[in-house]
């Protein structure tokens, strides 16, 4: 998991290659020829937190409606919904889930535009689909995953933002923003402050990780990674959701990780936090956004678009480290395996 980690600044590098990101500027610009009429994700576990970011960059940057699809529909209750408008996208780092490979492949018998996200590109999912994207992670070590899930990230948001530019060529300043990320990257997991952490949570018995906007699916990344590493039951909320009831159950013995940053759904956190503090919650924060009262894991500032893919780096470290502290083996987490087939 360790090697894993360290090698995401590369596997930025290596997407943003002029072979690998003219490969998804192509797609893109066919994508965009098509124009379809909204968009509908399918993913499972850790991919499926790249799902919900790709569905936030869809509706803010595309203005397209997007939404996560519940591969049981099909494959469980036989329905068959019309998605001949659609962009159907499956998200699997394996691309061997044979649910997700059903819905790429009933959505394309349907008239829609289908689309596999997948570090492996001779996989089932990849082969039902009309178009694919290869994620360029690379072999993958351990069970959890971490440097596949910033991939699909960073594919993700390469693709929408050439859908946007129209023929799938980014604009020169963007390019040149995200040419930053991999040594970004590099300085954020050099900062050993999230090992640091892991005293603090080693005899937690559960912790609630939040966060707002493109904040939102590193939460849900962050609570299953130290959920499935660390066995500590970790529950992920919006900031916004967290205030509708589940507040209540913070308190000094609840441990909270809230990913703050410096754009709009960072600033949006700013009632949810003081609501915390009144409960006497441990709360600390993970991000660009300085917090008055509130310990931080500092993240370099970027674009909020970009934060996801810094944002979750010191949270992996910190599954890593709690995992070891705790007596685990996080490469083999009890009674999981690499690809989990599911109908």
């Amino acid at each position: 998991m360790a090697a894993d980690i360290d090698e995401q600044p590369a596997g930025y590098e290596r997407l943003l290659s002029a072979e690998h990101a003219g490969a998804i500027a192509r797609v893109a610009a066919v994508i965009a020829e098509r124009r379809p009429r909204h968009v509908v994700f399918t993913a499972r576990g850790t991919s499926d937190h790249a799902a919900l970011y790709g569905a936030y960059l869809t509706e803010i940057r595309l203005g397209l409606p997007a939404g996560l699809a519940s591969p049981s529909v099909v494959t469980v209750y036989g329905a068959r919904p019309d998605l001949s408008d659609a962009l159907v996208i499956g998200v699997s780092q394996s691309g061997g889930s044979p649910d997700l490979t059903e819905v790429l492949r009933l959505a394309r018998a349907s008239g829609a535009l289908t689309l596999a996200v997948t570090n492996a590109p001779d996989s089932p999912l990849a082969g039902a689909a009309e178009l694919s994207l290869d994620v360029a992670a690379g072999h993958e070590r351990a069970v959890a995953a971490t440097k596949t899930y910033t991939a699909e990230l960073l594919a993700l948001l390469l693709l929408v933002e050439g859908i946007r530019a129209g023929d799938g060529v980014l604009p020169a300043e963007e390019r040149d923003a995200l040419a930053a990320l991999p040594e970004l990257a590099a300085r954020t997991l050099a900062d050993t402050t999230p090992a640091q952490f892991a005293p603090r949570y080693r005899f937690a018995g559960q912790l609630v990780t939040t966060g707002r906007g493109y904040a939102y699916p590193t939460a849900r990344e962050a609570a299953l990674k130290l959920m499935e590493t660390s066995y500590l039951p970790a529950l992920a909320f919006s900031g916004a959701d967290l205030l509708h009831g589940p507040l209540a159950m913070t308190d000094p013995d609840v441990p909270v990780l809230a990913v703050v940053g410096s754009g709009p759904g960072g600033r949006s956190m700013g009632e949810v936090l003081p609501r915390l503090g009144e409960r006497r919650a441990d709360v600390v924060v993970v991000g660009s956004a300085d917090v008055e009262g509130c310990t931080r894991i500092p993240v370099p500032e970027v674009d909020e678009r970009y934060a996801p893919l810094l944002d979750i780096l010191p949270l992996q470290r910190l599954a890593l480290a709690l995992a070891l502290a705790r007596g685990e083996d996080p490469d083999s987490p009890r009674g999981l395996k690499k690809v989990t087939a599911t109908m």
